[in-house]
């Protein structure tokens, strides 16, 4: 099992930060892996994504998920074995840390040889500047879901 573990700094409160992140379908503005996520219900959502050049689809379910504290996820079916947690941790009244956690089972050579060689972290990495840049620039939330899961 690979395990990604990365964090950045946003300027915006926590809540902000945390609302813009329960939007699980505007995901593929600033993920780079995620071809779309559609939200079933309050706790079932449906991916696609690209890993290593190979697109996966599965259905993931949100087994924890506290407003302006964390979201986490594990897949229930489908073709890739993924969890994942997103914590939140306000620094300033103006300031964010999100840290981000994933575990995902490699399939075949191309996506293990890139997991031991980082690619994957160095995507995550990425990823977490684009969430960066986009919250920021927004300076408010694309929408908001305040529910208590878990």
């Amino acid at each position: 099992m690979a395990r990604i573990i990365e964090t950045i700094d946003v300027d915006v409160d926590v809540t902000t930060a945390y609302n813009q992140w329960t939007q699980f379908e505007e995901f593929p503005q600033f993920l780079d892996f995620v071809e779309s996520i559609r939200q079933i219900d309050d706790e079932t959502l449906a991916w696609k994504v690209t890993i290593g050049g190979a697109e996966r689809a599965f259905t993931a379910k949100i087994t924890e998920q506290h407003p302006d504290e964390r979201v986490a996820w594990t897949s229930v079916s489908g073709d890739a074995d993924h969890a994942g947690v997103v914590t939140f941790h306000k620094l300033s009244d103006a300031t964010t840390r999100v840290t981000v956690q994933l575990d995902w089972e490699p399939t075949g050579a191309v996506e293990t040889v890139g997991a031991a060689l980082g690619f994957d972290d160095r995507a995550v990495k990425k990823d977490l500047a684009k969430f960066k840049e986009f919250i920021e620039s927004r300076g408010s939330e694309t929408g908001a879901w305040r529910g208590d899961v878990g």
